[in-house]
């Protein structure tokens, strides 16, 4: 029987002890940090500075004494104060929240019905805002999960089984589309509807009603942007009412969803995970998990979530990219996983399942906002 190296977790235990106190250390630098945003923001000084950056890593990888060290630990330097950076324009600004299509899309809506002072970034797609905040250019961004009607956004689950963010909280938005032409345009004159797929999916009985062709767009609102352009009353658009009238469109026909009660539940995605819910408050909690490729897996994987008292809302597949012809399971559970049955169940089904990904645990949603 091979023997164990005990070097190996007492180096371990080192870096988890010096990471500890980094982690108090990294506090205490952005509290100073916090200071000088206040000075720069009074004064008008700019953020950047980087004469001072560089004479700075100049001097403390000299100070280090190690050559072999000192080029990664400069690095080190840049990227600490990289991150000053972003968090004193974070300061300085306010919250920046990324979502994907311009103003008057339905994701501009419920960011600033989650954030109303904050500052707005329109994005060009789903993953330039989901990576906008990866990459620290956004404190959160704003992407649908689901539609009441046509179902679950597959490329939104995909980043979050893929990506590092987190779930901090959900909106359920009212999603009332109209058809947007050019001033004076009719029913009659309309020959083909652009919209983004979820939306004419949730608008499919009208438009198949009206005999209308298809064109695809990234979102509603630029799919009324390219409306205008075109100039063309055979063209309209499925889109909401402050698009088109953002725009100067016409609202041709109101009301045209499938569903009288078409909602759309947007999520606020995180860098950092989620505070644990008050006690009182309803919770919810979203994770990912994929099973090994034999009889019963998933069978064994369900009871184990059952069997801790949490409820499954959600269960869908998704195929996985890295692995061909496997897939993974997002679920949706009743219920809050930081608490001491929550991290049994999850060392529980980590037992049995390959992977297994938590994204966030967050307060249920409170009715619909309109």
């Amino acid at each position: 029987m091979e023997q164990r190296d005990n070097r190996l977790d007492a180096a371990r235990e080192r870096i988890d002890a010096v990471d500890r106190e980094m982690a108090r250390l990294f506090r205490e630098r952005m509290d100073a940090v916090k200071e000088v945003a206040a000075v720069k923001r009074k004064t008008g000084q700019p953020i950047y500075d980087p004469g001072r950056e560089a004479s700075v890593v100049a001097h403390h990888t000299k100070e280090l004494q190690d050559e072999v060290l000192a080029p990664y630990y400069g690095e080190f330097l840049r990227q600490t104060m990289a991150l000053s950076r972003e968090y004193q324009k974070r300061l300085m600004r306010g919250m920046r929240v990324a979502f994907s299509g311009v103003e008057g899309a339905y994701a501009a809506m419920a960011a600033e019905v989650l954030f109303p002072e904050g500052e707005m970034a329109a994005m060009g797609s789903f993953e330039e805002a989901y990576n906008a905040v990866v990459h620290a250019a956004a404190d959160f961004a704003i992407l649908p999960l689901e539609n009441s009607d046509a179902g679950e956004v597959t490329s939104v689950i995909d980043l979050l089984f893929e990506g590092p963010l987190y779930i901090e909280r959900t909106l359920d938005l009212s999603v009332a589309h109209v058809v947007a032409g050019l001033p004076g345009a009719t029913l009659d004159d309309i020959r083909t509807v652009t919209s983004h797929p979820q939306a004419l999916r949730q608008c499919s009985a009208f438009i198949q009603k009206a005999g209308w062709k298809q064109e695809v767009a990234d979102n509603t609102a630029r799919a009324a942007e390219t409306v205008l352009k075109a100039g063309d009353k055979s063209l309209a658009a499925i889109c909401s009412r402050h698009a088109a009238e953002r725009l100067g469109l016409s609202v041709v026909r109101a009301d045209v969803t499938n569903r009288a009660n078409n909602t759309t539940r947007f999520a606020v995605l995180g860098a950092a995970e989620p505070p644990t819910p008050p006690a009182e408050a309803g919770s919810q909690s979203v994770l990912f998990f994929t099973v090994k490729n034999e009889a019963g897996a998933l069978g064994r994987a369900l009871n184990i979530i059952g069997s801790h008292g949490f409820n499954l809302r959600v269960l869908r597949s998704r195929p996985r990219k890295d692995l061909l012809w496997s897939y993974y399971f997002y679920a949706e559970t009743e219920g809050n996983l930081n608490t001491a049955i929550g991290r049994d169940m999850l060392e529980a089904l980590r037992a049995t399942c390959d992977i297994v990904k938590v994204v966030g645990t967050f307060a249920v949603s409170e009715g619909v906002a309109r």
